[in-house]
């Protein structure tokens, strides 16, 4: 801050410039005075802050003419004290506009005053110019001659929704002052914390002259509910004397949170400063952003010097936001009157009064529209930032966020509609706040609520069930009158009230009938009868309409349980049923098919291959089939079709180990059907249904076509295992509608004849019930999703329902399927390839080896069909090789009769008969001793190199 010796070198310098200026003139324009234009200022002179701002008032005219020497205008100030009262600041106005006739007044100091001011200026036409009066109610748009210098109190809305946004606090109470200005911010406020789902549960309303006591009342009253974050909108020493009896209460302590609006934390350095530093340390002000330029920085010193002059018993302090605000107006009215050059008589009376007070007396302003226009176009930078009207009041840019504590206030963010909320101004690189320090001088951010410690418990609701008591039982001890509450529900709300870290006390409450309708048993807690709900509540949509549920912990959606029936077939031909019948017939094909292949490439080489064809194709369906059972006794000479047969084997292998399990299996494993499999079944059947008592299902039922005649209630799982076995002919039903839970604890008790079909109808499960906007509810849900992802729910579950795993589900063994031909159609592929390409590569060979005797025997005919036969005939005639044998002579020299049979035949034997055969016959082949080859007298096959010595034979 500037020295006193530096402010008054600051005005003997403007001085001595307003005089040069003046005595640069012309002479013509020296010699003409300037008009005077009479303005009124109407402040509670009473009170420090209408001191400073009449010493800021006068400032801004004297700066403004010392600049402007020149202008052909000067506004002449009359100042009126309002007596910090209503009427006070209308009987000055009244004889501001009467006696002195003015062209504008500004003023008052407080939005009550300017409520009667503003009446005023409108009858009169002259402009009213307030640099204080913040309050939305007092509308420009409906006074028009209401011109706010000042910004509306709405604008700050969005910053103090913005700081609780940022904490993520749910809850927030207003407390404000019951007055034009307390409640005009109340319905902005509101909207705003809304738009960030932040809700105002309670408010606060402190009358304007409370006492203590009555601040004490208040104060309990808010102390006894869970929300902890307040917004103190009030008058300053109001607000001062609020914060102290909170102090005595215990309410600036730990865990609670004060936000303070605008209107206290500008001015915070007009109260008691050592007040301010012992009741409010941790409180959060936001206030208006004014950059402390140099031009603020020499204003403030000069006017620390002026205000010593003006006020020498009062200590001066720094001027505030609205003493600059004040400045800005008396320049604003200077600008304006310059522009328009308005004469001193600028009023008309209607008629002539001798009663000053009488405001039907009062006349109308000549000049006031024109004012009040010149005024609205005016811009100019001043100290309290850019100075420009927007239907008729002061724009807001930025707010300082600002914390109380240690020795002063700590700008901890700033807040602009294009950033929100940012350490730095016009920085979108560091969203957020600094370090706070919160009452009780915690560093750690409160969570906004709390459970009352005045001794209230929660009041919690759990239902009196008649059945499925695993989830919630209720027993009354009839010796100590005591009740215990027990059950899977308990056990999961337990463990997470255990796991949260704050202590919460509580009481259940049983409720007798709840079981007939869950839908009336919840809406007791929107009816405030209870505080929660604790018990099987399944979550859905009607009933979120007026409370708040936890995340889930079980199961969601309902289905239906059926009875099921066995579906082993009895017949003769059940050995059929392991495979389907393209399997059935794709195997078959595959075995005649190789069968085919074996028999095409053996025939040539192998006699077993080589007989009658009868013969042939018995050896080719009873060599394919005989694979089944690796029976076949032909020996296979040729490694094709070794390969190709090992590959078939391999296939065989696998089918019929996977035949002889289906078959075991249905044999030998029970198969269940269920014997209702849809809804449309039971809809076009006309059969009886069966659910819970107070389940929420019949209404389900009834969307999807059910009539309430087929509809039959029951309580417990041996009541839907007794109506589902006799069935709707016999007086139950045929399928039992309920939600998942109950179907998985009625099945682990009756897993052998019933089972769970058709769709699951989703809803979200079981849920705890709160009252709308309840602070626990988030808690909860992460205590609830601590506890399910634990072993923790495991344990519960295990207690209340046993070990699950021992009862098999019944969809194991439903709808036993056949082994399907896709199965094997890798194998079956892979098989045929190989069996192809061996048949390829032997029929390849024969063609090369035979084709002049092909082409020579498809010569002689002429038909393509005759081509064909005789090609086939060929290929059947031509014979294979024969062993090579090696005869033995016996010791007298002869051959062996064993051999001999083998080449000659039986015919040639010793002792039978010799063979029809000629010796022409013989001579179409010449036989020699393995050491000269072979040799014939036509050209022979490629197949005959096998020989014997025909000599011999015939010596023999």
């Amino acid at each position: 801050m500037g020295s006193p010796l530096h402010s008054l070198f600051l005005a003997l310098f403007f001085a001595f410039f307003a005089a040069s200026h003046r005595a640069s003139r012309s002479p013509v324009l020296a010699q003409k005075s300037p008009a005077s234009v009479d303005v009124g200022v109407v402040l509670d002179l009473g009170t420090e802050t209408g001191k400073r701002s009449r010493t800021s008032i006068s400032m801004a005219i004297d700066d403004f003419y010392a600049l402007h020497g020149d202008h052909a205008t000067r506004v002449a100030l009359h100042f009126r004290d309002s007596d910090k009262d209503a009427v006070g600041a209308a009987a000055a106005a009244v004889d501001l506009i009467e006696n002195v006739q003015v062209n504008a007044i500004i003023g008052p100091m407080t939005s009550t005053e300017a409520a009667f001011l503003i009446q005023l200026g409108d009858r009169t036409h002259v402009p009213v110019l307030s640099f204080s009066a913040t309050s939305p109610a007092l509308s420009p748009a409906h006074t028009p001659y209401f011109v706010r210098t000042t910004t509306n109190d709405s604008s700050q809305v969005a910053a103090i929704a913005g700081v609780v946004q940022h904490f993520c606090w749910r809850e927030a109470v207003l407390v404000y002052a019951d007055t034009e200005y307390g409640t005009g911010i109340v319905p902005f406020l509101i909207d705003a914390l809304q738009s960030v789902d932040a809700r105002v549960p309670y408010r606060g309303v402190i009358p304007s002259e409370a006492t203590d006591a009555q601040l004490d009342g208040v104060l309990r009253e808010l102390k006894a509910a869970e929300a902890r974050v307040f917004i103190v909108h009030m008058l300053p020493d109001l607000a001062l004397r609020l914060f102290r009896r909170a102090k005595k209460l215990g309410m600036m302590s730990r865990g609670y949170v004060w936000i303070a609006t605008d209107g206290v934390t500008s001015v915070l350095e007009l109260l008691d400063r050592q007040a301010v530093l012992e009741a409010m340390q941790g409180v959060i002000g936001v206030r208006h952003y004014v950059n402390r330029s140099k031009d603020v920085t020499n204003f403030t010193a000069r006017f620390r010097w002026r205000f010593r002059q003006d006020n020498p018993t009062v200590e001066p302090a720094d001027p505030s936001v609205i003493q600059l605000w004040a400045y800005d107006t008396a320049w604003a009215v200077a600008m304006a009157v310059e522009k328009l050059h308005p004469t001193r008589s600028a009023f008309k009376s209607s008629r002539s009064g001798n009663d000053s007070t009488d405001l039907f007396m009062l006349g109308v302003s000549q000049t006031g529209l024109a004012l009040r226009n010149a005024i609205f176009v005016t811009r100019f930078r001043g100290l309290a930032g850019e100075f420009r009207l927007v239907d008729g009041q002061l724009q807001s840019s930025a707010f300082e966020i600002v914390n109380v504590g240690g020795e002063g206030e700590t700008t901890v963010a700033f807040w602009t509609p294009e950033n929100r909320i940012s350490e730095h101004l016009n920085s979108t690189a560091s969203a957020g706040l600094k370090s706070v320090v919160w009452p009780g001088d915690s560093t750690e951010v409160p969570k906004g609520w709390a459970i009352p410690t005045d001794g209230k418990r929660l009041r919690i609701a759990v239902p009196v069930k008649h059945g499925f008591d695993q989830f919630v039982t209720v027993e009354a001890d009839a010796m100590t009158n005591r009740t215990s509450v027990t059950g899977f529900c308990i056990d999961v709300f337990q463990a997470v009230i255990d796991s949260l870290p704050y202590a919460v006390t509580f009481d259940y409450i049983p409720v007798v009938n709840s079981s007939k309708s869950y839908d009336n048993f919840v809406y007791q807690v929107f009816l405030k009868n209870f505080d929660a709900v604790v018990g099987d509540t399944t979550i859905i949509a009607n009933r979120s309409q007026y409370v708040d549920f936890t995340m889930p912990y079980t199961d969601s959606g309902a289905s239906m349980v059926v009875r099921v029936k066995d579906a082993r077939s009895k017949d003769l031909w059940i050995f059929l049923e392991p495979l389907p019948i393209d399997l059935w017939l794709g195997s078959l094909a595959f075995f005649v098919f190789t069968g085919l292949m074996v028999w095409v490439i053996e025939h040539q080489e192998n006699p077993e291959f080589a007989r009658k064809p009868l013969d042939q194709l018995g050896t080719i369906f009873y060599f394919a089939f005989s694979i089944l059972v690796f029976a076949h006794k032909e020996k296979l000479t040729n490694n094709l079709t070794r390969f190709a047969v090992i590959m078939c084997t391999f296939v065989v292998l696998i089918l019929t180990s996977s035949y002889t399990a289906s078959l075991t299996s249905i044999l030998t494993v029970q198969q269940l059907q269920p014997m209702v499999t849809d809804v449309n079944q039971l809809l076009s059947t006309g059969a009886y249904i069966g659910h819970q008592d107070g389940s929420y299902v019949v209404g389900m039922l009834k969307r999807m076509g059910f009539q309430d005649d087929k509809f039959k209630n029951y309580s417990t799982p041996d009541q839907y295992a007794e109506a589902l076995a006799k069935g709707s002919a016999n007086g139950g039903v045929d399928a039992v509608f309920d939600e998942i839970p109950y179907l998985k604890l009625f099945l682990s008790q009756h897993c052998d004849d019933f089972t769970m079909v058709g769709p699951i109808y989703r809803t979200d499960g079981f849920g705890f019930v709160f009252p709308r906007g309840s602070q626990l509810v988030p808690d909860v849900s992460r205590g609830i999703l601590n506890v399910t992802e634990g072993e923790k729910m495991a344990a519960i579950e295990k207690k209340w329902f046993g070990d699950r795993t021992n009862c098999t589900p019944q969809s194991n063994s439903l709808g036993s399927s056949s082994l399907a031909f896709g199965s094997f159609g890798g194998l079956f592929l892979i098989t045929g390839a190989v069996s192809g390409l061996a048949l390829l590569i032997g029929l390849a060979k024969f063609i090369y080896h035979e084709w002049d005797g092909l082409r020579t025997a498809a010569s002689e005919k002429t038909s393509l069909w005759k081509k064909t036969v005789a090609v086939l005939k060929h290929y059947h005639d031509v014979e294979g090789p024969r062993p090579c044998l090696t005869l033995k002579r016996d010791d007298d020299g002869e051959l062996d009769d064993g051999d001999l049979n083998q080449i000659a035949g039986p015919g040639h034997a010793a002792g039978l008969p010799q063979s029809p055969v000629s010796e022409s016959d013989h001579s179409e082949f010449s036989f020699a001793s393995p050491e000269e080859g072979m040799s014939s007298t036509e050209p022979s096959s490629p197949y005959h190199d096998a020989t014997v010595d025909m000599a011999e034979i015939r010596e023999a």
